[in-house]
């Protein structure tokens, strides 16, 4: 048997519940577990660790998923916190800042989910509007608390993501945030009708993509998760 490909998810640092116990936890949406599961990887938690050595680990993973999350500090791209932004937290950024960096460097298979673009975005140069509706007028990126949004997103003619999903699709949002200036190297490859970006490729990398969306809370829609296991698999093979 061929062994599954290794995917490394970036997680949580929280305080958490669970039994009569109250403490400071890694933890990820069980989501992302499934996603990779059903699309044929083995999923590794890869909690913010301070003094961790990112090439070392990177190097026994066969790709990186940057999962979803609190919003990034605006000090990591020159900006002042707004009102809306939240309380950064620095230990998950500077972590997974290194991952990105590294894993970019190496070749290694990136997929960013939601907050995952964000970090790719911001670790590459760019910068994020930090508060949508301001930008937008309208808050249909994030319409509730806890509340995923369906809607439709244009991909761009001959990209990578348009190989995976056709040049539309049905997406699952829930964001505040966004990429503004575009980070060094990126390319813009699908956007919501108020003209938001919802995600960036790298060209030239074997798979460096981040999306606004969230593909793992849509298990009837795998496409995205499985075209990077197969990319992590034809490395294998």
């Amino acid at each position: 048997m061929t062994a599954r490909p290794l995917v490394g998810i970036t997680s949580y640092l929280e305080q958490a519940s669970w039994g009569v116990w109250q403490q400071p936890a890694a933890l990820i949406p069980q989501l992302y577990v499934d996603a990779v599961t059903a699309a044929g990887g083995t999923p590794v938690l890869l909690p913010p660790q301070p003094g961790g050595s990112p090439q070392a680990l990177l190097s026994r993973l066969d790709g990186l998923v940057l999962a979803g999350g609190p919003d990034v500090d605006p000090a990591r791209y020159q900006a002042e916190p707004h009102s809306r932004t939240g309380a950064p937290h620095e230990l998950r950024d500077a972590w997974e800042f290194e991952l990105t960096r590294a894993a970019i460097a190496a070749d290694l298979p990136v997929l960013g989910v939601c907050r995952g673009l964000q970090v790719l975005n911001v670790a590459l140069g760019g910068s994020l509007v930090q508060h949508l509706p301001e930008r937008i007028g309208e808050e249909s990126h994030q319409v509730a608390p806890a509340v995923f949004h369906r809607r439709t997103v244009t991909v761009a003619e001959q990209s990578g993501l348009a190989e995976i999903l056709g040049e539309q699709a049905e997406v699952l949002c829930y964001h505040h945030q966004a990429a503004d200036r575009i980070g060094d190297g990126l390319r813009p490859v699908a956007w919501s009708a108020d003209g938001t970006v919802e995600a960036l490729e790298l060209p030239g990398a074997r798979f460096a993509l981040g999306v606004q969306w969230h593909p793992e809370a849509d298990p009837e829609d795998p496409r995205l998760f499985r075209a990077f296991v197969n990319c992590l698999e034809e490395k294998a093979a």
